[in-house]
């Protein structure tokens, strides 16, 4: 049986697969995620699933219930990383996942699903700059005009999926019918501090935040830095300033999150006053209603801000997905899991991050299972989780596949 210790060997036993000698990177329809893929598929063949990889390059593994051909209860997380990552974002949930369906052993010849597990391909986008392709096409949710999108070399995702060994054409093949699935199940690390405040390894999630992305663009005028006087300036870049810190007032005043993460200005001379800078902006909230009512906010007030300066707005929307939120019923099963490590009031928490469930969740419904991690860090290297933690997380992953089987009885 699979120990958390093996989990975390596991874990980093993946950190070889990376783009870089220094620092864990591990991009979409790379050579690195296709030795994870193998890594993953070689764990699945020792737990007794039968292995694929799909028509996108998700990892799957499979094994059948009580008859063979009954819909799956999928697990599992994703494989992909972030540029300098830490070394469970994804990959624990994926390792667990492979480890719980090890543990149920024969009994999942008793029940009235089949189990699989996914490495999904790619989460983070970090490649491309479209995230949940691996999750959006298990989805059939697959967007013809990613077919264009080129990674920082120039490459087209269309090149890089036929260099990786796939057919563009068949990437409809990876979509899952509604029928196909029983639900499906998450576990991750926080990502956040809550659940280490509390001291408490393992939370359950309530909904995974709806997100909005944006290009804003402050025009004004470059001019020369020492010869025009204050009154006819009008410098973009410190209506940008007023427009960032706009944002972080309104959002520390309310339950959403909003984060300029990117800031380009021109000219970018020493000497010349700023006509133009560019900045993004990653708006995230419990509720699509929330998260849009403070977009609305925003705007005007950074439209207010620029006009008083004589300086033009202009927004681009680079990224909407809606929030997503976990079934009750399947919630219920996590809820129990967690319950039988021994803490009898689990913690719920609304998700700030994004995760697959927000694609898969279109054909089936989601849960997920938060696992501490040290300090709230992730997207690091410092990103930690203790065995203890895991240890509890692959009893609670373990006891909710059969609280779903037993609710389906």
């Amino acid at each position: 049986m699979t120990t958390a210790a093996e989990v975390l060997a596991r874990c980093a036993e993946l950190d070889r697969y990376s783009a870089h000698p220094t620092h864990l990177e591990r991009v979409y329809l790379s050579p690195q995620h296709a030795a994870a893929n193998a890594a993953v598929a070689d764990w699945m063949e020792k737990a007794g699933l039968r292995t694929w990889q799909d028509a996108a390059g998700n990892q799957l593994g499979r094994r059948e219930g009580r008859e063979p051909g009954l819909p799956a209860l999928l697990i599992g997380s994703h494989l992909d990383t972030v540029p300098d990552a830490g070394s469970y974002d994804g990959m624990l949930g994926v390792v667990m996942a492979v480890a719980v369906a090890e543990r149920l052993g024969d009994r999942i010849s008793d029940l009235p699903f089949a189990v699989e597990v996914v490495g999904f391909s790619d989460e983070e986008g970090t490649r491309f700059g479209t995230a949940l392709m691996g999750s959006r096409a298990a989805a059939g949710t697959w967007d013809e005009d990613w077919w264009e999108l080129r990674d920082k070399s120039g490459t087209t995702l269309y090149s890089a999926f036929r260099e990786f060994g796939l057919d563009p054409r068949r990437v409809g093949e990876a979509a899952r019918r509604p029928g196909e699935l029983v639900g499906y199940l998450e576990a991750h690390i926080e990502q956040g501090p809550y659940l280490e405040a509390a001291d408490a390894s393992l939370g359950h999630v309530t909904t995974i935040a709806g997100a909005r992305r944006f290009k804003l663009s402050v025009v004004g005028e470059a001019r020369h830095a020492g010869g025009t006087p204050y009154p006819r300036r009008r410098d973009a870049l410190v209506g940008a300033a007023e427009a960032i810190t706009a944002i972080e007032r309104l959002a520390r005043a309310s339950d959403c999150i909003a984060t300029v993460g990117r800031i380009e200005v021109m000219p970018g001379a020493v000497n010349v006053i700023p006509g133009r800078a560019d900045f993004s902006l990653d708006l995230r909230a419990e509720s699509d209603q929330d998260r849009d009512a403070m977009w609305e906010a925003m705007s005007a007030e950074i439209e207010r801000a620029c006009a008083a300066r004589r300086l033009e707005v202009r927004v681009v929307e680079t990224h909407r997905a809606p929030s997503m939120r976990c079934a009750p019923w399947l919630t219920d099963a996590v809820v129990q899991g967690i319950r039988a490590t021994g803490d009898a009031n689990p913690m719920g928490l609304w998700s700030r991050a994004g995760h697959d469930g927000m694609a898969i969740g279109v054909v089936t419904d989601i849960a997920m299972l938060f696992v501490r991690c040290f300090d709230g860090i992730s997207h690091h290297p410092a990103e930690a989780v203790r065995e203890v933690d895991v240890a509890a997380g692959l009893d609670a992953l373990e006891h909710a596949v059969l609280a779903v089987a037993k609710g389906m009885a």
